[in-house]
């Protein structure tokens, strides 16, 4: 009769193909059940934006279906994601377990909009999925995402205060919810770290999974007080495929090594243009700038996104790309992205607990 170390010796040949190690001594496998020749069990990944997770399945009922006696199998996959382990003094933010970061050296790369397609895309995959909104001089957040500049301060509104809102399975918050259009934000520093400060911390979250942070370009006061106030598991860093790309996204990330902030790795946005009409590829702003940088850094490459007149539309009508055309070519790039920050997640918080 097949026994339970006949299941797991045969699991063995599956691979993390991030992790480099197999599902049963990464404790993937759980709750076995064998009864008249039916396997049960589930193998719960450490992200539910796993890119390979259908062929891990495919691979496990395969194998199982090898073995001796057995004549039906199911294996449910699922999705635990772990939390970050704070290092330092920064306090963890409650209910947060994983904050990644989203940095650009200078403004106009596409950050915010890289923002909001990772944010959807990573709730789409089942996670559960926060956005701040960091830029507090410039918040553009509440416009991509649907929202009138200011809502929340409107009489009438039903609001009391600056709280979060729900939208596109992404839990949000701006400073751009209380702000009238075309206010302006006239801070010093010191106000600028107070309010990263209470967005983080006098907020209620709730359970989320990541926490993605849209910072401000530059080496700026929030993004140093984000690397004091919080345990940010990683950040990525958006460049342009422009040839002195590199240059910028080596400042951005010159400052973090400072901070002590792992960096995850490079997205090269604005990559190459299709054509909606002949499908030819232009390469307005050059390529391979943001390739260049990961190399030149010792970074990892997290992908390319194009530049496209629907994901423009998108930003401008409050409708991302991952949204409105999930299934769409920009749309899959951002979701492939995601992905690759998600594995970056979790191979992080194994290294730091010491497994290689």
């Amino acid at each position: 009769m097949t026994s339970e170390q006949d299941v797991l010796k045969a699991l063995e040949q599956v691979e993390d193909p991030d992790l480099h190690r197999d599902i049963v001594s990464l404790g993937f496998v759980q709750d076995i059940k064998i009864e008249n020749g039916r396997v049960d069990l589930r193998i719960v990944l450490t992200t539910p934006a796993c890119p390979v997770r259908e062929e891990m399945q495919t691979q496990a009922e395969e194998l199982l279906k090898a073995l001796p006696d057995v004549s039906e199998v199911n294996v449910e996959m699922d999705a635990e994601v772990r939390s970050n382990q704070p290092m330092g003094s920064a306090r963890p933010v409650e209910g947060v377990r994983n904050i990644i970061a989203v940095a650009s050296n200078k403004g106009g790369v596409g950050k915010t909009t890289v923002s909001v397609n990772l944010a959807v895309a990573l709730a789409k995959q089942g996670a559960r999925v926060g956005l701040m909104d960091a830029d507090v001089t410039g918040p553009n957040v509440p416009i991509m995402m649907g929202f009138k500049a200011g809502f929340m301060a409107e009489e009438g509104s039903g609001t009391k205060g600056l709280g979060t809102v729900d939208k596109y399975g992404v839990k949000l918050i701006s400073l751009g919810f209380v702000l009238p259009r075309l206010s302006p934000v006239v801070w010093r520093g010191p106000m600028v770290g107070t309010a990263v400060r209470q967005l983080l911390h006098d907020i209620q979250w709730g359970e989320l999974d990541y926490l993605l942070i849209d910072l401000p370009p530059g080496t700026s006061d929030a993004s140093m007080s984000m690397a004091q106030e919080a345990p940010i598991s990683g950040v990525v860093i958006v460049s342009t495929p422009a040839d002195v790309a590199w240059e910028d996204a080596g400042k951005a990330v010159a400052m973090f090594d400072k901070l002590n902030v792992p960096v995850f790795g490079v997205i090269e946005n604005m990559s190459y243009f299709l054509c909606p009409h002949c499908d030819g590829r232009s390469e307005i702003f050059g390529h391979g700038g943001g390739r260049k940088a990961a190399e030149e850094l010792g970074l990892e490459f997290l992908g390319e996104i194009p530049l496209d007149t629907k994901t423009r539309e998108g930003a401008d009508s409050g409708v991302p790309i991952t949204e409105s055309e999930p299934d769409s070519p920009q749309a899959q790039a951002f979701l492939r992205v995601a992905e690759q920050v998600a594995a970056r997640c979790s191979t992080l918080q194994f290294a730091t607990a010491g497994i290689e």
